[in-house]
């Protein structure tokens, strides 16, 4: 876990930014926060599971049932609204 899940100091943003970072270093390309990383064919669906481990263990959430949907993974912006509400205990 990173300091960005520690108690008070996570954010939309921080959590965005992060994510974007982490995206960015292992496709080498640039994202905006509501490109369809799935549509672009850069992400595959086997790279989806490797974001769940990392949103996982960076955020000290586990992601499971209904919100293992493709549809959370889709955008940084999705993912996001996924940590804040699993964080917010929603």
């Amino acid at each position: 876990m990173t300091d960005i899940a520690d108690a008070g100091k996570l954010t939309a943003q921080s959590a965005r930014a992060e994510l974007t970072g982490f995206l960015e270093t292992r496709t080498r390309q640039s994202w905006a926060p509501t490109s369809d990383l799935f549509a672009s064919g850069a992400v595959t669906s086997i790279f989806a599971m490797e974001l769940v481990v990392h949103i996982e263990q960076t955020y000290g959430i586990t992601i499971e049932g209904d919100d293992l949907s493709m549809k959370n993974f889709r955008t940084v912006d999705t993912m996001v609204a996924l940590i804040t509400r699993i964080t917010a205990g929603g």
